[in-house]
């Protein structure tokens, strides 16, 4: 029987500037970081969470670098983390809206646009 998500991967051109973005800024935290051929294998937890991210572009899938990821990050309080990541530098699409839920969007480093949402 399926248990959980491990990680979902995130799509990137330079791995050592998202694992900066993601742990630095973002404040996650690095489970496994070893070399898979000229690239690195890079999982991240979420602090208080089951599932992870992974950093990691597999050959061939280049054209997903930039793009919508399709899922959603989940806080408690969107204004909050708003204003947090805001002042780490953290790029938002425009500031949080409340309906229907509380969210708002941002980018990582490498044009990747992410959900974040508190409901």
């Amino acid at each position: 029987m399926i248990r959980k998500l491990n990680y979902v991967g995130i799509p990137t051109r330079d791995q050592d500037r998202a694992l900066a973005f993601w742990t630095e800024i973002m404040g996650f935290v690095i489970a496994t970081d070893r070399p898979v051929g000229e690239k690195r294998w890079i999982e991240l937890t979420i602090p208080g969470a089951q599932t992870g991210l992974l950093l990691f572009t597999p050959e061939g899938h280049e054209d997903r670098i930039g793009t919508f990821f399709n899922g959603s990050f989940g806080c408690d309080n969107v204004q909050y983390e708003y204003d947090r990541l805001s002042a780490r530098g953290v790029t938002f699409l425009g500031p949080p809206r409340t309906k229907p839920f509380p969210h708002v969007y941002f980018n990582d480093p490498d044009g990747n646009t992410f959900f974040l949402s508190s409901r």
